[in-house]
């Protein structure tokens, strides 16, 4: 498919689900009576769209759906064509008589915008466009559904009144509905919050606060074990560890343009000195600073800072969820500081690093290159000029690894445009995760340069190279990519040693210090328990792999080693050829087996 191809698709998607929006208005209109309810606003989103209304008092729960489903259902032949109007200020505000339309229109007349309605099937409503021209034609009317009811405030300001929402999914066929509850299903299954309490990951604490996670000791073993893979990389790369505070003078992110940008999303320190601080959002500024410490010479150059350190960010509450959106973000940041003409070489590197971290799971990746918008230059730092030539060396890394990538338009950060890599996981959605960030614009702002081969200044670049990006977040995409089955490398408990019975202990448990002296991250599970209990535990929580220890190990030296993916393994010959009931292993099969699995990271 063609990107003109795409983009008309996916414009037809968005109208169509900002039509439902509107249709689910009007059915909830007629039930409800409109002068009892008051519309506010819906739009199209992800998978849907949804309405937000304030009922006055009445309670509609997801029981209620099914009517208003029906409802829709049956206007929809009715919705043939729309009514387009411009109108004035005055004839709105006495049209749409509730305060919620009231604000939007007073907010629209003060933009110098001009204040339109749509009207299909006898229902206006307060629009800006964006629909199908004829709603009963194009739209199947298997394709949608109510999905649920949820509370949310006016304009997503808690200090607003609480409204309720009502989500709807659409797609363009009801087979791909079809597919997109399947593939939720299947999510829920998998729901990072899910297992990450299940398999004692993390937790949160209301006294620690929303937004800000406590790892326990298994989950932090997976996130070092995450961070120190993504350094073994780097290290081979030429990267160097370094290391900064915690907080900051505000000054540090004016110069840098973040304050100006982002300080309402700041945690802010007042001092005794009268000195604002602020939790630092991001480190890039910081590692200006180090760079910035003495006088580099070309031939010193790259510069290349990594380091592993948690950011703050104020997001408010009702956007946290689990770990994937969080208050404390742990950062596998990373920062060169180079020449322009080195600039290329060593995003090369950086998007290797990327493919071999990635790849290692299993994920396949797209890269999606976010440039600025050249409508809207006030929102970047820097020139025109400066973001051209940025970009065109991105695309040529992207050209040079034989891909093609997704160009957004709009979604570079404010100073400088990306690659981010887009992973799509084994059910299939896709998720944002690595970034690649060529920076022109903060060397310029910190007067960053080299001494060059003619002994003059010469202004330098800055590469942004974030792999997990967040911890926290890769952790919940993983989480839910593996469905919590880690590979044996990243398990927190690798194998689990089962006796049968008592008088198993003893030999189980030289198994279990043989493997532990290994470095195999092994449990021992002595309790008087049967062993259809204990082998369903280790299921549960997703060990690998275990071995079960009995009369016929202790009398053969040999032990049965089980799987949390395949069951028996290897499966072992007989004399004549056949295959045995049992699957049995020496203690050097199964040491030799385990560590080349860790090792080569299967």
């Amino acid at each position: 498919m063609c990107y003109h191809e795409n983009m008309q698709k996916t414009d037809k998607i968005e109208n169509t689900r900002h039509t439902l929006a509107h249709l689910l208005a009007a059915s909830v209109g007629e039930i409800y009576k409109f002068d009892k309810i008051k519309l506010t606003l819906g739009p199209a989103i992800e998978n849907g769209f949804y309405y937000d209304i304030d009922f006055c008092g009445e309670k509609i729960t997801d029981t209620d759906l099914k009517k208003i489903e029906d409802k829709m259902r049956k206007k929809l032949p009715k919705w043939t064509e729309w009514e387009h109007k411009e109108i004035s200020k005055g004839e709105a505000l006495e049209f749409f008589k509730n305060e919620y339309k009231a604000e939007l229109i007073n907010e629209i007349a003060e933009r110098g915008e001009k204040i339109t309605t749509y009207t299909c099937g006898g229902f206006t409503d307060l629009c800006r466009g964006g629909h199908l021209e004829n709603p009963a034609k194009e739209i199947d009317p298997d394709s949608f559904k109510l999905d649920r009811v949820a509370g949310a405030y006016w304009r997503g300001n808690e200090k607003n009144k609480m409204l309720t929402r009502i989500y709807g999914l659409a797609f363009e066929t009801k087979e791909e509905l079809g597919s997109y509850l399947k593939q939720r299903e299947e999510a829920e299954k998998r729901d990072h919050k899910k297992l990450g309490k299940e398999l004692d990951l993390f937790t949160f604490s209301e006294l620690v606060g929303a937004g800000l996670p406590l790892f326990t000791p298994k989950g932090t073993l997976v996130r070092d074990l995450l961070d120190n893979f993504v350094w073994e990389l780097r290290k081979k790369a030429g990267y160097e560890r370094v290391d900064i505070p915690h907080i900051t003078k505000k000054e540090l992110y004016e110069k840098s343009g973040h304050w100006e940008k982002f300080k309402d999303d700041l945690f802010k320190i007042d001092t005794r000195e009268e000195h604002v601080f602020a939790m630092k959002p991001m480190n890039c500024p910081h590692h200006t600073q180090i760079y910035n410490r003495k006088q580099w010479s070309y031939k010193e150059l790259p510069q290349r800072y990594a380091e592993t350190t948690k950011v703050y960010r104020d997001e408010q509450t009702g956007e946290l969820g689990g770990i994937s959106r969080v208050r404390s973000i742990t950062q596998d940041d990373a920062h060169v500081f180079c020449r322009l003409k080195d600039a290329s070489s060593e995003m090369e590197k950086i998007y290797n690093i990327v493919k071999t971290f990635y790849g290692t799971f299993g994920f396949v990746l797209k890269p999606r290159l976010s440039l600025h918008d050249p409508k809207n230059m006030e929102k970047y730092l820097g020139t025109e000029e400066v973001w051209i030539n940025s970009e065109n060396s991105l695309r040529k890394i992207i050209e040079k690894s034989g891909e093609k990538a997704i160009e957004a338009v709009g979604e570079a950060a404010f100073y400088g445009p990306k690659i981010d890599f887009m992973a799509k996981d084994a059910i299939g959605r896709e998720h944002q995760v690595a970034t690649i960030q060529l920076d022109m614009n903060m060397p310029e702002r910190f007067d960053l340069f080299c001494i060059n081969e003619k002994g003059e200044q010469e202004r330098i670049v800055m590469i942004h190279a974030a792999i997990m990006g967040s911890i926290e977040r890769f952790l919940a995409v993983l989480i839910e990519h593996t469905a919590g089955c880690f590979p044996l490398w990243l398990s927190p408990v690798q194998v689990k040693v089962i006796p049968v019975r008592a008088n198993h202990n003893e030999y189980a448990k030289q198994i279990f210090e043989t493997l532990k002296e290994n470095n195999i991250r092994a449990e021992f599970d002595d309790a008087d328990l049967n062993l259809g209990t204990k082998v369903r535990d280790a299921k549960n929580n997703k060990i690998p792999y275990w071995i079960v220890v009995g009369d016929k190990e202790i009398e053969t030296g040999k032990l049965t080693l089980e799987s949390r993916d395949s069951g028996q393994m290897p499966t072992n010959k007989g004399e004549e050829g056949a295959e045995t009931s049992k699957s049995y292993v020496s203690k050097e099969e199964l040491l030799k087996k385990l560590l080349e699995e860790i090792k080569n990271k299967k």
